[in-house]
């Protein structure tokens, strides 16, 4: 412990967390996760609360169908920080245009693929080396790794998305 007569006290380590607490380390956690800042996320919870259903369920839906994290989980990149930099250096082409946005939200019947250009660097050359196929890919998303495409099918369900994640602690942060 650190030295004095309040020693014991700082950071709280014996204390229980408030409830305040978890719901902002959640916040936090889902915001690094998916790479966004506070107002861009803030944003989104309140496009999501304003929406008809569940607020925690639709942001994390809206979190799934940005650009960059689809990206990721086509596997395409091994991070979705990896994600978002080959979005915006532009090796991608949405439905046919070229885009360099990562935040772009993607609708059922888009598809991304890459550049011809981007196709000759060194990166998807070793693809599989780089990035190895996931595992599990999303029943959202149909990827064809030979031809470097990937259509979306359809809307990400919340059993899709990141599994450790409590939506309900975030739509309490921001209902305060």
């Amino acid at each position: 412990t650190p030295p004095g007569q309040q020693g014991n006290g700082r950071g709280m380590r014996g204390a229980k967390a408030s409830q305040y607490a978890l719901q902002l380390r959640e916040k936090q956690k889902v915001k690094r996760l998916y790479g966004l800042l506070e107002r861009q996320f803030s944003n989104l919870m309140k496009e999501a609360s304003r929406k008809q259903g569940q607020s925690g369920e639709i942001l994390l839906q809206f979190l799934e169908q940005r650009a960059d994290n689809a990206v990721y989980r086509a596997g395409f990149a091994p991070s979705r920080r990896a994600a978002r930099q080959l979005v915006t250096h532009g090796h991608f082409m949405l439905n046919g245009r070229r885009f360099d946005i990562p935040s772009v939200r993607l609708r059922p019947g888009d598809e991304l693929t890459v550049r011809d250009h981007s196709k000759q660097t060194e990166y998807f050359k070793k693809i599989d080396d780089v990035s190895p196929a996931p595992s599990t890919t999303p029943g959202w998303l149909k990827v064809d790794r030979k031809k470097t495409t990937f259509t979306i099918t359809g809307v990400p369900a919340r059993s899709e998305a990141e599994p450790d994640l409590n939506e309900q602690l975030i739509v309490e942060y921001y209902s305060r």
